[in-house]
């Protein structure tokens, strides 16, 4: 046996961030100070911002900093514990309950995180002897709850129906104890939509347990802004604040009977600690506003279809983006970020998106909408990818 004692322990780590270099797949993290909903401000120097998931602008708003601080005088900086312990403070259920109206549910529970929820969610429901069926371009942490889940997983062709039927089909009578559909609303990555009435009636079809991530539809999409599975018999939906929601934290929205088993079987929620009541201030007052938005989500709609419309006049791939995220799908991630520099080098951050984010050959920049984006802040970001089209 070869003695390894003084073998390098750290050269796993130098390896893979030398690959990482030498694939330019290297993160970096960089410091930034937020000017207002659109600017942000990087090395001393202003930048329009098309790369927020703030949707609605609401991480600037007064009346989210407003609650947020009032939170904080009335209950303090931190929950102090668990929710299980000590750390489920009124606030909680007052928004819980304000929550699963607006979603038309019987009952919400609010979590630290998305990412939280998805991999601590989807293992408290799953058994080794569960079936998931997970669409191809879900998020990293539905994809990390799903493995988690330790049962067998196929992966669906993305948005295709007649995939997930015929493997729902394929799959009937084979003594899985039981069947989930996991997919999002709104991708993160294509800014498309699911098909959300079809998926409900497969999932009653087939008696699957219907699980919708919604943290890119919530405050832009569906009745009072409250996501495409609003109205919709979905089992269990999982949001998040983070996003149109201007804050941070996520949601479940479900049955009361669903709500009571998360409460005891989901080891996200159980051995956490409870979120800041400051968050829940924020959340608590976005919750007030999104639904009184209809004109600012009217305006994102109408900026990502007239913005769609020139890019595709211009040559650049936006897939199936029907949203207000909309990617422009370049390939190598050397060209990718070529595009990023050159928006950079003109004042406009959009960050490019690589692989292992994404598949190989399909690196990207990912254009999000905000409604306080202008038609002003629109034309800069046209004016210089109409200039990058023109010098390829």
């Amino acid at each position: 046996m070869v003695n390894d004692i003084h073998k390098d322990k750290f050269g796993f780590i130098d390896g893979e961030l030398d690959r990482r270099i030498e694939r330019r797949q290297l993160r970096r993290l960089r410091s930034m100070v937020p000017l207002n909903g659109v600017e942000i401000n990087i090395n001393g120097r202003a930048m329009l911002n098309f790369c927020s998931n703030d949707y609605l602008g609401l991480s600037t708003h007064p009346l989210l900093q407003k609650r947020s601080i009032e939170f904080i005088h009335k209950y303090g900086a931190g929950a102090t514990a668990s929710r299980l312990i000590c750390g489920n403070y009124e606030i909680f259920d007052h928004v819980e309950e304000k929550l699963a109206a607006l979603k038309q549910v019987e009952a919400a529970l609010v979590l630290a995180s998305g990412f939280q929820a998805n991999i601590s969610v989807i293992p408290a429901l799953a058994d080794q002897d569960s079936l998931i069926l997970s669409d191809s371009l879900n998020h990293n942490s539905l994809i990390q709850g799903c493995r988690l889940a330790r049962c067998k997983v196929i992966v669906y062709r993305h948005n295709n129906v007649s995939h997930l039927q015929q493997l729902l089909e394929e799959n009937a009578g084979r003594g899985f104890s039981r069947v989930f559909i996991v997919t999002e609303s709104v991708f993160s990555m294509d800014g498309d939509k699911a098909d959300m009435g079809t998926l409900v009636g497969l999932a009653e079809e087939f008696n699957a347990f219907l699980i919708v991530d919604e943290a890119h539809a919530t405050g832009v999409f569906g009745h009072q802004g409250m996501g495409l599975t609003c109205g919709h018999n979905v089992d269990l939906v999982i949001g998040t604040f983070g996003k149109a929601g201007g804050s941070f934290g996520a949601y479940l929205a479900c049955s009361g009977k669903i709500r009571d088993f998360m409460i005891n079987c989901c080891s996200g929620l159980i051995y956490s600690t409870a979120l800041p009541p400051s968050v829940i201030g924020a959340i608590d007052a976005a919750l007030e506003l999104i639904p009184e938005m209809d004109h600012e989500r009217a305006i994102v709609k109408k900026n990502a279809a007239d913005l769609r419309a020139e890019l595709h006049d211009m040559g650049w791939q936006t897939g199936q983006s029907s949203t207000q995220i909309i990617p422009l799908i370049i390939g190598k991630a050397s060209d990718a970020l070529a595009v990023s520099s050159r928006l950079e080098e003109n004042g406009i951050l959009i960050t490019a998106i690589r692989p292992p984010s994404v598949p190989e050959g399909e690196s990207r920049v990912r254009i999000s909408l905000s409604a306080l984006h202008t038609r002003s802040h629109i034309d800069q970001l046209v004016d210089v990818l109409k200039n990058c089209r023109n010098t390829k």
